[in-house]
């Protein structure tokens, strides 16, 4: 099995596409708001390696420059940073002012511990929210992402990762296979784009445990089933429309994927699809970018983006993942954490996100510049697949504190059905497995 590049190297890929030139103009030049109120200040900010990552960290002296304040950023690899910021939490002396936090993943621990501090009370201070901030703007999906059962905003929305359907322009159009638009139709489609000759395989997806949960439940979100635990808190993921789901999962991985799929996580998947051995790919729209990497990528230039396929059920749903920037309740510097949180969401950086392929913004107004849009590295399909994406998007994964515990176990059962397992017996037995651990957290909450 060729070994997908690491994290570092595929983000590299769009390193060349974030140095994009400011559209936007900068209004709070022209605004009476005291950007140098805190200035001597010093902040610590952890975020993870990303390509929205890695924008804000080259642009940290433009934030240094308009406030005053100093500002310390690390960027960390994705699993360890989550790691970190909950094990610093805990401790009650983070080390940080500012945190990314992953709403998928930890967007209910944080809440129930009340470990950041609700920002809506520091959008409504005229002292300390520039005139120019336009909360508005964020998009209500994003907002209420990002908002606590009980009602605080403990992070600023940032970003959203809607998964869609990558598709090989020139292997579909050499068979003469229109885009597909339900699963039955792409699995039809993967098995004419097959290739053996040519090592080209018509899907690729995630089949490593834990990380395949996200493709599964975009399965899920096509039937008439498009939750994972039920209004009374309890988990259904045994039901017909989930052994459906399963099923799916099992039919593609098996079928229509490379050898070795088994242990895919999205950077393997990303390396095939790269090196154009597969047709198709479902995965987050935040890999865009390496794709279209023409030192990097075979593919550049030939990517299609679509809406993820539909299921046999009355619902159609994209999986949506996302992040938001919290304030710790322990930092002493909340008012100089909360100007970087402004700074860094602000329109002009959220448009960059857009325009680089950094990822989905989650305010509203740059998908509305349409001399941003045409000036991108990215097709206009690119955007229209967002834009359609952005409306039919529900949460991936459910809202729960033992998340990882619930992708993996929930993951092996999927991963044991790759290898032949039945799914309706995998599925009940997990179901079994983890229903208790749920019961027993939602006790505690």
């Amino acid at each position: 099995m060729t070994r997908g590049i690491s994290r570092r190297q595929a983000l590299a890929a769009g390193s060349a596409l974030l140095a994009a030139p400011a559209i936007v103009e900068q209004a709070n030049a022209q605004s009476a708001f005291d950007w140098k109120r805190f200035r001597g200040e010093r902040i610590e900010v952890t975020v993870q390696l990303s390509p929205r990552g890695q924008l804000l960290q080259r642009g940290n002296q433009e934030f240094e420059e308009l406030t005053g304040i100093r500002c310390g950023i690390e960027v960390v690899p994705e699993q360890q940073h989550r790691q970190k910021i909950i094990v610093e939490y805990a401790s009650g002396r983070p080390s940080f002012d500012v945190a990314e936090l992953s709403l998928h993943v930890n967007k209910r621990q944080v809440g129930k511990a009340r470990w950041n501090t609700d920002i809506r009370p520091l959008i409504q201070d005229a002292n300390l929210t520039s005139p120019d901030f336009d909360f508005a703007d964020f998009g209500a999906g994003m907002v209420q992402y990002a908002t606590q059962s009980d009602g605080r905003m403990d992070s600023l929305p940032a970003f959203a990762d809607y998964f869609v359907l990558y598709y090989n322009k020139d292997l579909l159009a050499a068979r003469n296979v229109p885009v597909p638009t339900t699963w039955d139709e792409m699995y039809e489609a993967a098995k004419r784009l097959a290739d053996p000759g040519r090592q080209i395989t018509g899907h690729v997806g995630r089949g490593l445990k834990n990380a395949n949960m996200v493709l599964w439940s975009s399965y899920l979100l096509g039937t008439n089933q498009r939750d994972m635990i039920d209004g009374n808190r309890q988990l259904i993921t045994d039901t017909p429309d989930a052994i459906w789901a399963g099923e799916m999962y099992k039919k593609f991985l098996r079928d229509v994927s490379p050898p070795g799929s088994i242990g895919f996580n999205w950077n393997e998947c990303q390396t095939t699809f790269m090196q154009g051995r597969a047709a198709m790919w479902v995965d987050g729209i935040g890999f865009a970018a390496p794709l279209e990497d023409r030192a990097r990528s075979r593919v550049a230039g030939k990517v299609g983006y679509a809406l993820v396929p539909k299921g046999p059920g009355a619902n159609h749903h994209c999986a949506l993942f996302g992040a938001g920037y919290g304030i710790p309740e322990a930092s002493r510097k909340k008012g100089p954490a909360w100007y970087w949180i402004q700074w860094a969401l602000n329109k002009q950086n959220q448009l960059r996100f857009l325009t680089t392929g950094a990822g989905v913004p989650a305010r509203s107004s740059p998908f509305s510049n349409e001399e941003a849009i045409a000036s991108s590295t990215f097709p206009r399909e690119f955007f229209q697949t967002l834009s359609a994406s952005a409306r039919i998007a529900r949460a991936g994964l459910p809202e729960i504190v033992p998340v990882t515990q619930f992708r993996d176990v929930l993951g092996t059962a999927l991963t044991n059905t790759i290898s032949g397992a039945d799914v309706a017996t995998e599925l009940r037995r997990a179901t079994a497995e983890f229903r208790p651990v749920l019961e027993q957290s939602e006790r505690e909450s």
